[in-house]
């Protein structure tokens, strides 16, 4: 029986580091176009908004020209000090887009999950009409929503007209700056603050700021951002749900299970990548919500639909604090990754056993295994 003669030591290895870099520098040659392209347009103007968050720039010239001078953390403490007009506004738009937060999150998580659901069963009829009307408003122009938006919730609009219709007088939704939760409170009563949430606190808030809760024209905005956002959310959960195999579901059945803790137990648990992509996305565009208020409202009524994204462009580009402008910027980035790393931690999987590592086979290990395979006793054939 012939048997192959070994390599030279050590002449496989290198001829293998010479592929891998060939094939390395291969990569880098097609990816650099869009390396440059990223570094030009995404880094350069990251990094000098860094250094505007830290000097003393007006807006004219270079800002890293020579009347430009280091400033420190100056720009920063003028926002989170809690005395100045400066950090009493950003107090306001965190706390209006923490309550926005708090309700877009959850409920377009919520009904984009239970859209998804509903037409990816097979009984239903007419699935891809359900689908596209469904994600229609998600493809549509978020300013001509928000124009649609003040019409539809305007004093004497379509909703106020409906409402009426069962003897309900609907606000004046983008006039009204009172929060629901006090509104709700002066309706069984309560009308003024207790002593104890009357002190500014933090950034400047007091205690019965915080609770308001979110305004009349906030809250005219969180439905139109639970309208507009479910259908695209409803084509990821589609997809995920499109994944799980029919004999997962089949044998939940022969173990008994109803619909419920079908979904719960079984199909709840394997949409959990895909939740957690929903999630952070819901998230970081629920901080980042701009457009709306800019063709909206501005802020009002009362800085009650003032963000920090709409804040940082209204404190650079109308205020000329460019340096706390920037600052804002980094400040509303530093929450949104904050955030997003706990709700990582949140919904990581538990009591999982921990994967054992992958070893690549190499022509070298399988070599080594050819060799050793053929050190053993090779049995004659029978003649």
């Amino acid at each position: 029986m012939a048997r192959s003669i070994p390599s030279p030591p050590g002449g496989g290895t290198a001829r293998r580091r010479t592929t891998r870099g060939r094939q390395g520098l291969t990569g880098w040659l097609f990816i650099s176009p869009v390396v440059v392209i990223l570094g030009l347009f995404l880094v350069v103007p990251v990094l000098m908004a860094a250094w505007v968050s830290v000097s003393d720039w007006t807006g004219r010239g270079s800002p890293v020209g020579g009347s430009v001078s280091f400033v420190g953390g100056q720009n920063y403490s003028a926002i989170l000090d809690g005395d100045g007009l400066a950090s009493r506004d950003f107090g306001t738009s965190i706390r209006n887009n923490l309550y926005y937060v708090l309700l877009v999150v959850p409920l377009q998580t919520g009904l984009s999950m239970f859209l998804a659901v509903l037409v990816n069963r097979q009984v239903l009829r007419g699935r891809g009409f359900f689908r596209t009307a469904f994600y229609f408003p998600s493809v549509t122009s978020s300013v001509a929503i928000t124009v649609l938006w003040l019409f539809l919730f305007s004093s004497t609009g379509v909703v106020n007209r409906v409402l009426s219709f069962i003897s309900v007088s609907g606000p004046n939704w983008f006039q009204d700056p009172r929060g629901v939760i006090h509104v709700i409170l002066a309706a069984v009563g309560l009308r003024t603050a207790p002593e104890a949430l009357t002190a500014p606190g933090f950034l400047g808030i007091s205690g019965w700021e915080w609770l308001s809760g979110p305004s009349v024209a906030m809250s005219a905005f969180i439905l139109m951002a639970i309208f507009t956002t479910s259908g695209t959310f409803m084509l990821l959960f589609i997809a995920a749900l499109q994944n799980i195999s029919g004999e997962v579901q089949e044998a939940a059945m022969v173990d008994g299970a109803n619909g419920w803790q079908r979904f719960w137990q079984v199909t709840l648990p394997m949409l959990r990548p895909t939740l957690f992509t929903v999630l952070t996305l819901g998230l970081i565009g629920s901080w980042q919500v701009f457009d709306q208020i800019y063709t909206g409202t501005q802020g009002g009524p009362a800085k009650t639909t003032l963000t920090p994204a709409y804040l940082s462009f209204s404190t650079a580009f109308n205020n000329q604090r460019w340096g706390e402008g920037a600052a804002i910027a980094f400040i509303l980035f530093a929450i949104i990754v904050t955030l997003t790393l706990l709700q990582r931690l949140a919904l990581r999987e538990r009591d999982v056993p921990r994967r054992r590592r992958m070893v690549p086979v190499t022509a070298s290990s399988t070599g080594a295994r050819t060799a050793s395979s053929s050190a053993l006793p090779v049995k004659e054939p029978k003649r």
